[in-house]
């Protein structure tokens, strides 16, 4: 694993820059959707929920390309695992790539356009919890098939500094996890209580 990484230069200025747009983004959306959730700023700026969770959605998706764009530009600007650099290894993250695109397109079509992006923060709840596929086969499958696009794009790369930064969003997601699990459950424990007292 040290000889791997051996590869990576975590002084780059490219790899420190998707680094931190990686790290940034469950940050910069957890920390809006809370205050939205404590404070309802955005919805009454905006004017409506749906609106203010529509523009928090679109900046998200904006904010996924630039990590993209950056991750992909860190991985190009970094030596490649000459081991690595074969159709074997190419197929296989376009394989890994699938998959994870299709448990993030699946999520969202299970979820919709505000369960997808923290809609729930907004106050605006799901009747029920999604059980359906993908969410039957493993949790937060928008997540890990998020990290899973951009392991295969790291094998079809052959590129050591992609499965750093791989490990870094999975990092990142991992403890964003951690604080959107419980958080969105008070929420619908918070509805279940109103709808217990009515």
């Amino acid at each position: 694993m040290a000889r791997l990484f051996g590869y990576v230069d975590v002084t780059d200025t490219g790899f420190i820059v998707a680094v931190l747009s990686i790290v940034f983004n469950p940050l910069f959306w957890n920390v809006v959707a809370r205050l939205e959730h404590k404070t309802r700023v955005f919805s009454r700026v905006l004017g409506s929920a749906h609106a203010a969770c529509y523009c928090l959605g679109a900046v998200i998706l904006l904010l996924n390309c630039v990590r993209s764009h950056c991750f992909t530009e860190a991985m190009k600007s970094q030596p490649k695992l000459e081991g690595w650099d074969c159709h074997w290894t190419y197929y296989s993250g376009v394989a890994i790539s699938a998959v994870g695109t299709l448990f993030v397109i699946s999520s969202f079509l299970a979820l919709g356009f505000t369960g997808t992006f923290l809609g729930d923060y907004f106050g605006i709840l799901m009747e029920a919890k999604v059980t359906s596929f993908p969410f039957n086969v493993l949790d937060n499958p928008m997540y890990w098939g998020s990290t899973a696009i951009y392991l295969g794009w790291s094998l079809m790369h052959a590129s050591p500094a992609g499965l750093l930064l791989t490990a870094v969003v999975a990092i990142s997601y991992t403890i964003a996890m951690l604080y959107e699990g419980p958080f969105t459950e008070e929420i619908y424990r918070q509805k279940q209580k109103g709808v217990k007292n009515k």
